[in-house]
């Protein structure tokens, strides 16, 4: 039966073996023991070569796996392009300068690992992947391998074997990896509760968290909106909003009027000049023990369900106004334009959280989320860049421009003697993508791509080219395994730990990086995602996410332009 029907239905039907692959892959990727999984990337990639031995015959189109590792290529690019350029800047410069020289020691170890086990192009690419975690260096290793003066069959070999390297060594890459950032890096930095207590006052120096602004709700401290029947002789003939908030200020707390009741009229969203009598109702907001506690002298706390009924907006803003672009939480909030409003949320390239304390600094490109009333988050919207449209539509043609023009660049090449050097269209594709996401940071009206569409590109992307790649490699997978011998995991576990342990020592010993943010750029440096999150809990803090975004932005960038130099450097 398998023969007889099931086989014959996926050798006709060769996308329905790309979707039972990407299928059992994630589920594969889900499973967990303590801190050790797969991960989704290498579940696929095994999930398709077991698909591949069991069923050899069915063929998969090369032109379907390049055209999803393109979309993931420009995606990347598009992501931590605002970053990217951002980053050499002056205030940037020390982590750009770490990371470049971070993604030269893994290039060069790995390099050295390869030499000595006497692997050859794909081998090479392959261990370079795999000890790096760099999945997209497959795709970038096989298109520039292609493209040798070789014959054939010796690319096809090195195509095949490119995988089964990388399967073989990605497992310690990641789990290695964030073991040795996040438990072995503060070891080295003189111990786990130094590392800590140095996170603790680099939290205080970045100043208070900014959590409790109105506005903002947690289950920490709740944000609360208070109605007061003024009554207190202070108020006398009257006072002015402004008057108000500015007294409250100078004793600490940052509180404001939202709605004030006079003579039976409600007054929304009143003007600083508006004036308070005896008598009237107010609705202060802000942190909740600040109104309950404190703010009775004004006078008895009233119960008006009509005053309070108001909606409160919620709006993700993109940074795209040089007036906000460096300044820290604390300026941005002294700003008029920002009266009322809270920053819930900083987000850089799209998935790394800022923490939003007051001396935390805001890029250009960063998305923050503004809270506070309709007309008030307008206002500050208009001042800080640009909101996010809320919509699902991707703008295609921005999408598919981006990736032509890199690919017509990609294969524009010159000869290194003997051997043709070009970007590759992977590598073009990559470019552009930086270049297209840092344009669209400065000008947020073009080229939208909602953030879910960004991770369909990545996510999707690189797992259906995965599967493409593993259901392709199957039939020689046992063979190449042979031929790779199980010193592939020592050498791959080599090419893992000496970059990162020599990438601590130069943070915190050269750079002068303080440890958690030493941590972050080497976890950067390296783009293992897994170690960030791991440090962050070793640490207890989420200060290492400071050192990460630059660092990433960079390493991401170079790590897979690396797979090009490691093919010339074997050629």
């Amino acid at each position: 039966m398998w023969h007889e029907h099931i086989v014959p239905f996926f050798v006709n039907n060769p996308s329905m073996a790309i979707f039972l692959t990407l299928c059992l892959g994630y589920l594969v990727g889900k499973l967990k023991y303590k801190m050790l999984t797969l991960g989704t990337v290498t579940s696929v990639l095994l999930v398709g070569v077991v698909i591949g031995i069991l069923m050899p015959e069915v063929k998969i189109l090369q032109p379907l796996k390049n055209v999803f590792f393109l979309l993931f290529l420009f995606a990347i690019g598009y992501s931590v392009g605002p970053q990217f350029f951002r980053s050499f800047k002056k205030t940037g410069l020390p982590q750009v300068i770490f990371a470049c020289v971070l993604c030269v020691i893994c290039l060069v170890v790995t390099w050295i690992c390869a030499k000595f086990a006497g692997y050859n192009a794909g081998e090479a690419v392959g261990l370079f992947s795999g000890a790096q975690t760099i999945s997209a260096v497959i795709g970038v290793g096989q298109e520039t391998i292609n493209g040798l003066s070789i014959d054939q069959a010796q690319k096809t070999a090195m195509d095949n074997i490119i995988p089964v390297m990388y399967a073989v060594t990605y497992l310690f890459g990641t789990a290695g990896s964030a073991w040795i950032v996040a438990f072995l890096g503060p070891a080295l930095m003189g111990g786990m509760a130094k590392c800590r207590k140095d996170c603790q006052e680099e939290e205080s120096e970045m100043g208070e968290t900014l959590t409790d602004q109105p506005g903002y709700a947690s289950s920490r401290r709740e944000v609360a909106f208070r109605t007061y029947k003024v009554t207190n002789d202070w108020f006398g003939t009257g006072k002015k909003v402004s008057e108000l908030e500015d007294y409250v200020l100078s004793q600490g707390r940052r509180l404001f009027v939202d709605r004030i009741r006079h003579n039976g009229a409600m007054i929304d969203t009143p003007a600083p000049s508006q004036m308070i009598y005896i008598g009237d109702e107010v609705v202060l907001s802000g942190r909740r023990e600040f109104i309950i506690g404190e703010e009775s002298w004004i006078g008895p706390e009233v119960t008006d369900p009509e005053l309070l009924d108001f909606a409160i907006r919620i709006t993700p803003v993109r940074v795209a106004s040089k007036a906000v672009d460096g300044k820290t939480v604390k300026d941005l909030l002294s700003q008029p334009f920002m009266h009322g409003v809270s920053i819930r949320e900083i987000k850089r390239q799209q998935s790394i959280t800022i923490p939003v304390r007051a001396n935390s600094v805001i890029d250009g490109g960063d998305m923050i989320t503004l809270v506070g009333l309709p007309y008030d988050v307008a206002t500050a919207a208009k001042n800080v860049g640009l909101p996010e449209k809320q919509t699902t539509a991707t703008d295609i043609i921005f999408v598919t421009l981006g990736i032509l023009i890199g690919g017509i660049i990609g294969v524009l090449s010159f000869k290194a003697g003997s051997v043709p050097v070009s970007l590759t269209t992977s590598g073009g594709a990559l470019i552009m993508g930086l270049i297209f996401g840092w344009w669209h940071s400065r000008r947020p009206n073009y080229g939208q791509i909602p953030s879910s569409a960004v991770w369909i590109f990545k996510d999707l992307g690189l797992n259906v080219f995965i599967a493409c790649v593993g259901l392709q490699c199957g039939p020689h997978f046992i063979s190449g395994f042979e031929q790779a011998g199980w010193m592939l995991f020592v050498w791959g576990a080599i090419a893992t730990t000496v970059p990162l342990i020599i990438g601590i020592f130069l943070a915190r010993y050269v750079f002068k990086f303080r440890p958690g943010t030493a941590l972050g750029c080497v976890a950067g440096g390296r783009t293992t995602t897994a170690a960030l999150g791991a440090v962050e809990e070793s640490l207890h803090s989420s200060v290492p996410a400071m050192g990460y975004a630059i660092t990433y932005a960079v390493g991401n960038t170079l790590l897979i332009l690396s797979g090009v130099v490691m093919v010339i450097l074997f050629a």
